[in-house]
């Protein structure tokens, strides 16, 4: 039996890819994303199994469909240690090099926390470890971990995991048969649009496309917008394109 999984990403704030005040940690998706989700609320079947992270931020969403899913620890947040409750603008400006190294080492965890890495392995073994006749169902994750999942169905080294996208009630199909997963663009009808510059899994039209967007290949035009989203001030040893894959 083929596991059929619709994963929907649950992001604080306004569905954007993020500006310098992003708080690393759990938070509250905005009155838009709310009102999104309770626009589709109608669109979610209702005999779909759901199965979501365990933060507030997961439940709000969850709430805002019409949903009550299961809990699965599992899929929470990605371990931010120390920089928990601080904004990205507060840790580039403290600790720049400290920044610069956990987004381009996936082994890097000068905030004493989770690396991507061993956050890539946890969300793999419980997708490769779920059970045969899953059949379907709707998860709601945080964008940390909608990444490392991403990463792991396409077969992507951890250092792809900044280069992937998870805006606010984005949807990715993950289907998986004789040991294989294929991804593609959810077709539940929530639908956000991934911040400028950013190659974003909800307006990917073909699972090659994003796959194309994995690794070293990044369009010129993407890397121009990207520079243009620095931070003001950024001190030497930051590399702004960094700070904006945080966001």
């Amino acid at each position: 039996m083929t596991v059929r999984l619709t994963i929907l990403c649950a992001a604080a704030g306004d569905g954007t890819r993020g500006t310098r005040s992003t708080v690393f940690g759990d938070g509250s998706p905005s009155e838009r994303v709310l009102r999104e989700a309770g626009v589709a609320r109608a669109a979610v079947p209702s005999y779909l199994p759901s199965l979501r992270a365990p933060s507030a931020r997961c439940a709000t969403v969850a709430a805002a469909l019409g949903l009550e899913p299961a809990v699965e620890p599992v899929l929470r947040d990605i371990d931010y240690g120390t920089w928990r409750g601080r904004t990205v603008e507060e840790v580039a400006a403290d600790d720049p090099h400290g920044f610069t190294a956990w987004l381009r080492d996936p082994d890097a965890t000068p905030h004493g926390g989770e690396s991507v890495r061993r956050l890539c392995r946890r969300t793999a073994d419980w997708l490769d470890g779920l059970p045969p006749d899953t059949g379907r169902a709707l998860v709601i994750a945080e964008p940390a971990a909608v990444r490392a999942l991403l990463v792991h169905a396409l077969s992507a080294p951890a250092r792809a995991f900044w280069r992937l996208d998870a805006p606010a009630l984005c949807t990715i199909s993950f289907a998986a048969r004789d040991g294989r997963w294929a991804v593609r663009p959810g077709r539940f009808p929530v639908h956000s649009r991934p911040g400028q510059g950013v190659w974003g899994v909800s307006d990917v039209g073909d699972v090659s496309d994003l796959v194309r967007h994995v690794g070293p290949a990044r369009a010129t035009q993407a890397r121009s917008a990207v520079r243009r989203r620095m931070v003001a001030g950024a001190r030497p040893g930051l590399n702004r394109n960094d700070v904006n894959a945080a966001r």
